[in-house]
Formats: structure tokens, C-alpha cells, sequence
């Protein structure tokens, strides 16, 4: 057992290395799915893939880290801790329960200190039948300007233009027509794509590979960004079904102690969003019922995450930004998404094991 700031990683490079080691010692065979672009220092970049338990186990538990790229440095301590928690390990084998750890979802966010992924897609927003007509959201090219002004730090008269619109519509507002997705803007935020990115493509492959021979899935993939800090809110990944919302509510409810949330009902930190990517297991593997929830962990409050993203999509619009005001930018959103402290990592670690317990009694059936 390894303690829980060991977990933790300082870039991509070494949450990659500690991922791989972990796997190692446990003896499990990994499986690299390289990136054609090389990461912020040159390294590989890849999104590696363990399976631990029997390839035809009846119920698989994914565990995913990096959807949205800087958040894995979450994600990453949490199957890093997970992989030497022998107790763990242990416990879902006996259950006859397989876990298939996906580390970073989106390893060119991850390396390059962004959310997105190389095409500016936000993995999240991806997921959609494009050969379909594309969702549209008809609020957000007036709020592309407002969130992407042409200088930054933001000029007085887009900080008056953006606190009117706050007085007038309140906060949520923003969070509901900016963070739903949109197809329009390939330079904005929250961009879905107008094709799957190469992570989409990816871990399609994945699902194809490690998930055609069981019956039952479950996804706990974690996030950084929404919510009080350090608090895990657990919040409903899966189609608006009645029947799989009393699963998740059962398995991790935690008898009425823990709420599971929902963008279907209003009761997420989250806004309703498009192009989700669980969207792809009921794609890849229909044989399956599927189970999930996002693992969401607050940071800061709304409005100094919001900003950081801002600042971000504005440098990668802005690329002769001086290097001092890039560092600075690139801190804000690193400070934005992962909360440096012992006591932020301890509440990460705790609650990401007791989520992960329940999902493999839940998909057991020993309840």
C-alpha cells in the first residue's frame, strides 16, 4: 500500500510513469494506445488500458481519469492508489467483478494543461451520431464574445457587459448556455466537434476490445471542477432511465446518505449536456446493462473555474501571448481543477474508494 500523496502526480509524464509501475507490480498486462502528437514536453502520449480480473467476467467496473485532460491529475491518484489497494483488489475478485482502468481518456489535455483534447473538442460534448443533424445550441454565439474577449485580463467593458448579464439572468444562466455543448465555434468553449476526435475513436476501440463478453457495466469516470470543495458529488451518467437511475440511486446512495444527482431533474451541480461519452457504451456494447455515475469533485466556486477556462481558450486563440501571462494562465486553470493540499487528496481518495466498493457489490448482486 502506497499512502495517498504518493497516489498524486506533478505532471502527465509522471502520472503515466506511476500508473504503468503500479500495473506492474500488480502483474497486469497493460495495453498502450499511442497518440500521433507528441506531449507539451515531448513525451508519448497514450491512453493506457489495465484489465485486472477474468476476461469473461459477468460484471465489468470501468475506472477512467482525464476525460477533460487537466482534471487526471485527479483521476490518475485515484487508480494509481487504486492499483496498490490490495484490500481493494481483493474484494471485487471475490465478487467475481473484473475492473478495467482506462488512464487519461484525454492525454494531450492531460500533458498540455488544458481540458480539451488537440482538435479543442471537449470529449465530454463528443459523443454524437454525426451523421445525424447536430444538436444546436441557439443561445451560445452571443455568448461566445462575452467569454472570449479580445484581450486578457478581460478590459472593463467586457466586465461590465458580463456582470450585467449575471444580474440580469444570474450565474447559472452562463453554466447552463455555455457548458451544454455546441457545434457552432471551433474556437470556442465547450466545442463538441463536427467529427469524433481521436480519444472518441479510441475508446471505442476499448469498449470493443474489453467489454463484448460480460453482462454488466459500470463507469465511474472522475472529474475535477463543480461543486464544494473537496466533496464528490456523484452524479448520474447514463440515459434518463427510470430503471438505471434506481440502480445507481441503490448501489451508491448509500441508504438515503449520499444523493445521486441528475442533469434530467435539476438536481446536479451540472447543467443538461450534450454529447456525452457513455453515450458510446450503449453503442459498443448493447449486450450490457450499463450503471454509471461522473465522480465530481469541487475545487473552487463557479465563477473562478469559469474563469480560468476562459483565460485558457483565450490563450490557445492567443498563441503569441507573452510567456509570463501563459504561465500565469496555465496555473489559474491547473489551481482550477486540482486543489494542491493533503486534506484535498484525502477526501479525493475516500470517497472514490467508497464509490468504487459499492459499484462492485452492486454489479455482484450481493445487495
Amino acid at each position: 500500500m502506497i499512502g495517498v500523496n504518493q497516489a498524486f502526480a506533478k505532471n502527465y509524464a509522471q502520472a503515466r510513469k506511476q500508473f504503468l509501475e503500479a500495473a506492474a507490480l500488480a502483474g497486469l498486462p497493460i495495453e498502450s494506445f499511442n497518440h500521433p502528437l507528441p506531449g507539451r514536453d515531448g513525451e508519448q502520449l497514450a491512453m493506457d488500458v489495465v484489465l485486472d480480473g477474468l476476461p469473461d467476467a459477468r460484471g465489468v467496473l470501468i475506472i477512467s481519469s482525464a476525460c477533460h485532460g487537466v482534471e487526471g491529475y485527479c483521476g490518475t491518484g485515484v487508480q494509481v492508489f487504486a492499483l496498490h489497494d490490495q484490500e481493494w483488489r481483493d474484494k471485487y475478485k471475490a465478487l467475481g467483478v473484473a475492473v478495467l482502468y482506462i488512464h487519461a481518456l484525454n492525454p494531450y489535455g492531460f500533458s498540455h494543461v488544458r481540458r480539451v483534447t488537440n482538435e479543442n473538442v471537449d470529449l465530454n460534448r463528443n459523443f454524437h451520431d454525426f451523421a445525424a443533424p447536430l444538436p444546436i445550441n441557439e443561445r451560445y454565439p452571443e455568448m461566445h464574445a462575452l467569454m472570449l474577449p479580445e484581450v486578457w485580463p478581460p478590459d472593463t467593458a467586457n466586465q461590465a457587459a458580463l456582470a450585467a448579464f449575471v444580474e440580469k439572468n444570474g450565474l447559472r444562466a452562463i453554466q447552463e448556455i455555455v457548458s451544454r455543448g455546441q457545434q457552432t465555434h471551433p474556437d470556442g468553449m465547450f466545442f463538441g466537434g463536427q467529427v469524433p476526435t481521436w480519444s472518441n475513436d479510441t475508446l471505442r476501440k476499448v469498449q470493443r476490445k474489453y467489454l463484448q463478453r460480460c453482462a454488466k457495466i459500470a463507469w465511474i469516470d472522475v472529474h475535477t471542477g463543480l461543486g464544494p470543495t473537496g466533496l464528490g458529488e456523484r452524479i448520474f451518467a447514463c440515459r434518463d432511465d427510470k430503471a438505471a437511475y434506481a440502480r445507481a440511486q441503490a448501489w451508491w446512495g448509500n441508504s438515503g446518505q449520499t444523493n445521486v444527482t441528475s442533469i434530467y431533474n435539476g438536481t446536479s451541480s451540472s447543467a443538461y449536456l450534450t454529447g456525452l461519452m457513455w453515450n458510446s457504451t450503449y453503442q459498443e456494447c448493447p449486450q450490457a446493462e450499463y450503471t454509471g455515475i461522473a465522480m465530481e469533485y469541487g475545487t473552487k466556486p463557479m465563477t473562478e473555474v469559469m474563469e480560468a477556462m476562459r483565460g485558457d481558450h483565450w490563450l490557445h486563440k492567443h498563441p503569441e501571448a507573452s510567456a509570463a501571462l501563459r504561465a500565469q494562465i496555465k496555473q489559474t486553470l491547473m489551481d482550477a481543477f486540482y486543489v494542491d493540499t493533503d486534506e484535498w487528496r484525502g477526501q479525493i481518495i475516500s470517497q472514490a474508494r467508497q464509490s468504487m466498493f459499492q459499484a462492485a457489490v452492486g454489479l455482484s448482486d450481493e445487495r
